[in-house]
C-alpha cells in the first residue's frame, strides 16, 4: 500500500510539474504568436508578380525575426500598432521567446493578393527549448496591406484588421479570419496547445 501511494504521489508530482513546464512554454509561445505577424512586414522587392512580391517580403522579414533583428521589424509595423506598443516592450517580449522557442523555417501555403490587400496562409516551424524540448509549429493566416510602398501586416492587430475587413466585405467573405493554432510534437504526432495559450497570452505582456 505504501509503495502504491508512493507511486501515486510521484505520478501526481510529475503531472503537476509537466503542466507547469507546459504553461511556461505556452506563455513564451503566446508572446511569439502575438508578434508573429511582424514577420511579414518588409519592403517589397522587384518581383515579377504581386504574389511573388508578397512571398518575398514574408521570407525576407522571417529571416529578420529569426536572427533577432527586432528593431527592423518594429520599424515596419503599422503606425497604429506603434502608437499602442512601445519599441522597448516589443523587442523585450520577442527577446524573451529566444530562451523558450527557436525559429527554424517558414512554409508558405498560399498567397492571395487583391489590389493593396493580401492574405498569406503559413506554417512557422521551430523547436521548444527546456525540459519539454521538441518540434513545434504555428499555423496562421496573416493579412497584409500595402502602404507607402511596403507590405504591412495586420495579423494580431484587431484594431487594424476589423476596419480593413469591414471596408472590403468581398475580400473578408472570401478570406475570413482564422484563429492561429500552435502545435508541439509529442510521441510522433502534433498536439494542439492553442487552448492553453488562450489562458496565458493575456498575461504574457503584463
Amino acid at each position: 500500500m505504501k509503495r502504491m501511494m508512493g507511486r501515486t504521489i510521484k505520478t501526481l508530482t510529475t503531472v503537476k510539474t509537466s503542466r507547469q513546464l507546459a504553461s511556461s512554454i505556452a506563455q513564451g509561445l503566446a508572446v511569439l504568436l502575438l508578434f508573429v505577424a511582424s514577420l511579414t512586414t518588409a519592403t517589397a522587392n522587384a518581383a515579377t508578380t504581386p504574389e511573388a512580391e508578397v512571398r518575398g517580403a514574408v521570407e525576407q522579414a522571417f529571416q529578420q525575426l529569426r536572427s533577432g533583428n527586432y528593431n527592423a521589424l518594429y520599424d515596419g509595423l503599422p503606425s497604429a500598432t506603434q502608437k499602442r506598443l512601445a519599441r522597448e516592450r516589443f523587442t523585450a517580449a520577442l527577446g524573451r521567446t529566444r530562451d523558450i522557442y527557436e525559429l527554424d523555417r517558414i512554409g508558405i501555403e498560399a498567397v492571395r493578393v487583391a489590389g493593396d490587400l493580401a492574405v498569406v496562409d503559413s506554417i512557422i516551424y521551430g523547436r521548444a527549448r527546456g525540459p519539454l524540448a521538441g518540434d513545434g509549429k504555428i499555423v496562421a493566416r496573416q493579412y497584409l496591406v500595402r502602404e507607402g510602398g511596403r507590405w504591412r501586416v495586420t495579423t494580431g492587430d484587431r484594431v487594424s484588421v476589423a476596419p480593413m475587413l469591414a471596408a472590403n466585405p468581398g475580400f473578408a467573405k472570401k478570406y475570413p479570419p482564422r484563429q492561429p493554432r500552435v502545435y508541439l510534437r509529442r510521441d510522433g504526432r502534433w498536439v494542439d496547445v492553442s487552448n492553453l495559450l488562450d489562458t496565458t497570452k493575456r498575461r504574457a505582456l503584463k
